[in-house]
């Protein structure tokens, strides 16, 4: 089977499950830049400058849609032969429905998160998800949570997958001592994300534990304020904004941590995570995992056995839940040890990869 993907970003340092799906799946093509791709494999142009000029041509003097980029996405399917289509995240299956349709390619998408929870992209999206929904070969839900909400959304049941994400094999390495002081994090710096509750919650853990560091990867809208955050109560000199790093980087961290720290919330949106990958790669790392209820988090996180899980915008909570693996180094190493290990069974990359395969070779 040929299988084309497409995705928004052909490299974004956030999107690793991208990533690991062009490298492990049999891509023949990875179409993208926008919700209707642009290009393909390395930059490429779908259209090239003639083609583009006649579109616009026709569109803005004439009115009339011809040599359209969704004609010229066809052809390139069917001249690479392509099987399939996998769409990454709700919109962007959406942009290429009309597509698949019109050339009888199977569609599967993958959504991701924001795709099936922000409000305003699901008004925007509602009629052609339905439509979407109805033609897909199957839908692509990354937890117990996205499930429900793409049932509500209109998906039939039967055409969605439960298949979590998987970590880089790389985390299972690690040989953390916990005997650090560091509390370790990363991900965007955005409303979902919430990294300024992390930095609050630390700020009530650093007035009882002054030697305690908290760590913080990623870039973001909302990184000067938080930078503003610790300088505005003093604490500056104990948290580190690392920028973006790569996976060894992120690796590294990672060993040289105690715990992991994340305090996602549902943005006023109603933004949310799907899975945070790395959650799952901070337990494949033997970490253990300081995190809130929120989406996809309770479906990798045992609460008290692999970490611990505080309700939404509960600092007071999360600074305490460090507080006890601060006081507890042997319940930190347990913690991330049954962590690793239900990793290690349940969540693999290999384990990833070969569920979303059977979810694309269904009815082969």
């Amino acid at each position: 089977m040929k299988i084309a993907i497409c995705t928004t970003n052909y490299s974004v340092y956030s999107e690793t499950f991208i990533k690991a799906q062009v490298d492990l799946l049999p891509a023949s093509l990875v179409l993208h830049s926008g919700w209707l791709p642009t290009q393909f494999n390395n930059g490429i142009s779908i259209q090239n400058r003639f083609q583009f000029s006649l579109r616009m041509f026709f569109q803005e003097v004439l009115k009339i849609n011809l040599f359209t980029l969704e004609t010229s996405i066809g052809r390139l399917l069917k001249k690479n032969k392509i099987d399939l289509v996998l769409a990454q995240y709700g919109p962007g299956g959406a942009a290429m429905l009309s597509v698949c349709n019109k050339y009888r390619i199977p569609l599967v998408v993958h959504f991701h998160g924001f795709d099936a929870s922000d409000t305003s992209i699901i008004e925007q999206n509602a009629a052609s998800y339905c439509e979407m929904f109805d033609y897909a070969k199957a839908i692509i839900a990354v937890s117990s949570m996205m499930k429900k909400k793409l049932i509500d959304l209109g998906c039939p049941q039967e055409k969605i997958h439960h298949i979590t994400y998987g970590p880089n094999d790389i985390f299972f390495k690690n040989n953390p001592t916990y005997l650090s002081h560091t509390f370790f994090g990363i991900g965007r710096f955005v409303n979902k994300k919430a990294p300024y509750l992390t930095i609050l919650a630390f700020k009530e853990l650093s007035n009882e534990y002054p030697d305690a560091r908290l760590k913080i990867a990623g870039e973001g809208e909302l990184l000067n304020t938080c930078r503003n955050i610790t300088k505005a109560f003093k604490i500056e000199d104990k948290v580190t904004f690392l920028g973006v790093i790569n996976p060894e980087q992120i690796r590294i961290e990672m060993e040289n941590a105690l715990a992991f720290v994340q305090h996602s919330v549902v943005a006023d949106s109603g933004d949310s995570e799907g899975t945070p990958v790395a959650v799952l790669e901070a337990q494949a790392a033997a970490l253990p995992v300081i995190a809130t209820i929120h989406a996809g988090i309770p479906d990798v996180v045992v609460e008290g056995k692999t970490g611990f899980l505080v309700p939404e915008t509960d600092i007071y909570a999360m600074k305490e839940a460090m507080k006890k693996i601060l006081n507890n180094r042997s319940l930190a190493k347990e913690m991330g040890s049954a962590g690793r290990h239900r990793i290690r069974n349940n969540f693999t990359m290999e384990m990833y990869i070969d569920k979303l395969k059977k979810a694309l070779y269904v009815d082969e």
